[in-house]
């Protein structure tokens, strides 16, 4: 077991706030923190009868703005740790319908969140970031993340992360506020993933249409397109051990570091619910870059940490709980 007497002693009876905790990673962190035995906190806008059923008892929920910063200054009130995980979702389909306004959210709630732990004396606080800010390179190294700007459809965001990741630094240099830990995410599925047909992310969004019949089955692009996937689980053990032993303000990626091709994700979807469905490549629809893989081997040196679950054991895991959870 990952949670070995040392961690198990740094989290008991701590008071952790979990920011954008009604999503996907958040209900999951929420589940194993839980069972640490500390007080769980979560924030979001999000409205609590979509995600309240699947909170383990205890857990405290606060509805509100973190745009605002007197609404950061409160939620963080005798907080000891904060998983900073507010996001707002977006996919490639998208494009920049709500660019303007998914950048000002993540610039204000950053910000805000950052300076107000650091005036409340936060004493760990985790900075989640993304393959998103990473430029167009196949192989995303964390050293690199500078040497350009983001890929284009993951532009905006990806400055938004970066934005944050400087200003930690920066408070960590101007005022000694060593608190922020800083992992950046590779597309990640799973558990409580948003399951919407063309909301999604390719994985849920394959599930749900596979799952619903869709017949011819529509994949953006050829196929080939290739990326890292990392599941739910494998995350959230990184996120605990990233907050006790991760340096501070020192990027590490958090992924499989294997590249699989959208071909052989819509392949393991089909297999996992058992059918055999014609494939309508769309290649006028837009994918991304053609490769994106993140450099795994800092996680692997600083926090000792690999993803255990396969494409395949992941996949089918979700769709077990796509198929016991899914409200058509």
């Amino acid at each position: 077991m990952f949670i070995n007497s040392k961690i198990k002693k740094f989290y008991k009876n701590k008071k952790i706030l979990i920011t954008g905790g009604s999503g996907m990673i958040g209900l999951n962190l929420t589940k194993v923190l839980s069972n640490l035995k500390t007080k769980i906190t979560i924030c979001s806008i999000d409205d609590p009868s979509n995600f309240k059923q699947h909170l383990p008892n205890g857990v405290k929920f606060i509805h509100s703005d973190l745009r605002i910063k007197k609404n950061c200054i409160k939620v963080l009130k005798n907080q000891d740790y904060v998983f900073h995980l507010m996001a707002v979702k977006s996919n490639t389909h998208k494009k920049f319908k709500d660019v303007s306004s998914t950048m000002v959210s993540h610039l204000q709630c950053n910000t805000n969140m950052l300076q107000s732990a650091y005036e409340k004396k936060i004493k760990k606080f985790m900075f989640v970031g993304s393959i998103g800010q990473y430029p167009p390179f196949s192989i995303r190294k964390e050293e690199k993340v500078w040497d350009g700007l983001p890929t284009a459809n993951d532009k905006y965001m990806g400055i938004s992360k970066r934005t944050g990741e400087a200003l930690a630094e920066a408070l960590m240099l101007e005022h000694g506020w060593k608190a922020v830990k800083i992992l950046r995410l590779s597309n990640v599925y799973g558990f409580h993933d948003k399951f919407h047909p063309t909301d999604s992310h390719v994985i849920p969004s394959l599930i749900k249409r596979v799952g619903d019949g869709e017949y011819p089955l529509k994949v953006a692009g050829d196929g080939t397109a290739v990326r890292d996937f990392i599941h739910v689980e494998d995350v959230v053990r990184a996120m605990i051990v990233g907050l006790y032993k991760a340096p501070a303000c020192y990027p590490i990626n958090i992924g499989s570091g294997k590249g699989v091709s959208i071909k052989r994700i819509a392949s393991i979807v089909l297999k996992g619910f058992g059918k055999k469905v014609k494939i309508q490549w769309k290649s006028n629809r837009p994918t991304g870059d053609h490769k994106r893989v993140l450099s795994t081997e800092r996680a692997k040196i600083k926090l000792s940490f690999k993803a255990n679950i396969s494409i395949d054991e992941g996949i089918i895991k979700t769709i077990d709980w796509f198929k016991k959870n899914n409200k058509k």
